[in-house]
């Protein structure tokens, strides 16, 4: 069975911030790295090279293979910034719209600027996502 490409590392929440080059980008998201550990009231932990998760939980899929995720996360790419979250939670339809400037596609919503949406129904999406997600998958 394949081994999953995306796991914990023991890389810092600082050192891929400070790969960043655009300013503004590398703000936004030590600013999301703290409101995220407020919401979820987890540590940031790396997830493979470039995903910022919080919480984790395990997972099997029908074909046997498993293995673990963080519960909510971001991660910095190209065009934007893509947060992991679920895509069924209570209340995220409900929320979406209230968002601001955002894309939505599954479980990710992808943002341009965090100055493009309100940060109070951002952190709500979160806080939700992540009680849902856990209180279905985690253990404990």
């Amino acid at each position: 069975m394949r081994e999953n490409k995306t796991k914990r590392t023991k890389a810092s929440l600082g050192t891929y911030l400070a790969g960043i080059k655009d300013d503004a980008r590398r703000e936004d998201c030590a600013a999301l790295a703290r409101l995220m550990r407020r919401a979820t009231k987890q540590p940031a932990r790396m997830w493979g090279p470039s995903i910022v998760g919080f919480g984790s939980y395990r997972y099997q899929y029908a074909s046997g293979r498993e293995g673990e995720s963080c519960l909510v996360g971001f991660s910095s790419r190209k065009s934007d910034i893509t947060l992991y979250l679920s895509s069924t939670f209570p209340g995220r339809e409900q929320l979406l719209p209230k968002l601001g400037n955002h894309q939505a596609g599954g479980g990710c919503l992808h943002i341009r600027r965090l100055g493009e949406v309100d940060l109070k129904v951002l952190e709500r999406l979160i806080t939700t996502a992540f009680r849902e997600k856990r209180r279905r998958f985690a253990k404990g």
